[in-house]
Parts: structure tokens; sequence; C-alpha cells
């Protein structure tokens, strides 16, 4: 059974952690599209346990070099846990903006249909780069 945490933003603006855990048929696809939008979200170097995930986000802004490299490197390392994933910019966006499309192993297509409030703030196919999830 895996598990991960991931924040809810309530209606008065508070934010509360809740569980994700694997679901009742033994899948674990929410627990990886949860943990890849914290990753997504997470500046690099940031936590103290998983050093090399995350988007370079500081370093980003002063170069004005968009992160896809980082983005590509983060696709990869959860591309074993989907069927398929893809992860591609969405064009002409400032902030960059990342389209990500999960597809699980049984065929669901997960993105569209996970519930935004528990994966991420804005886990609505897209991923707004500029704020840790940790912060």
């Amino acid at each position: 059974m895996a598990r991960t945490y991931g924040r809810v933003n309530n209606e008065d603006g508070s934010k509360t952690w809740v569980v994700v855990e694997t679901d009742a048929n033994n899948f674990d696809d929410s627990v990886w599209l949860t943990t890849l939008a914290q990753c997504l979200k997470l500046n690099l170097g940031e936590s103290p346990f998983y050093a090399g995930y995350g988007i370079p986000q500081m370093q980003t802004v002063v170069t004005q070099v968009l992160p896809s490299f980082y983005v590509m490197q983060t696709q990869s390392q959860f591309a074993p846990y989907f069927a398929s994933l893809t992860i591609t910019l969405v064009q002409g966006s400032s902030p960059p903006v990342y389209q990500v499309n999960a597809v699980c192993h049984n065929g669901a297509i997960l993105t569209p249909y996970v519930d935004s409030s528990i994966v991420a703030p804005q886990l609505d196919n897209t991923f707004i780069l500029g704020q840790s999830m940790l912060g």
C-alpha cells in the first residue's frame, strides 16, 4: 500500500493536509499523481529527503530560461508509474504553464477527473510554476 499527503485548500483560505492512499482496487495512481503534482510545485533542493526532485524556480526567474529540462526530467522519473504520462508546455503562456496528461494502467485518464483541491491548487490539467507546495 502506498501513501502520500496532499493539501486541501479550505473555503476560509486555510490549508489542511490529507492522506492519499492506494484505492480499494489496489491502484496507486492517485498516490503517484499527487506526488507528481507536489514535485512540479517543489523547488529544486527544497525537500530534505528528495533533493533531486523539483524545478529550479529561482534560477529560472533569474536566467529567464524556461524550466522545460527539469519538467522533462520529472516526467521521466514518474513515467514508469503510469501507462502514459505527458507533460507539455502551453505555448505563449506567461508564467510557464505545463499541461499534464496521465493515463493509468487500467486505461482511465486521470488528470481531468482528479479532485483539484486534494492534489494541487491548480490541477485542472495544468500546473503553473512559481509556488511551492511546502510554503
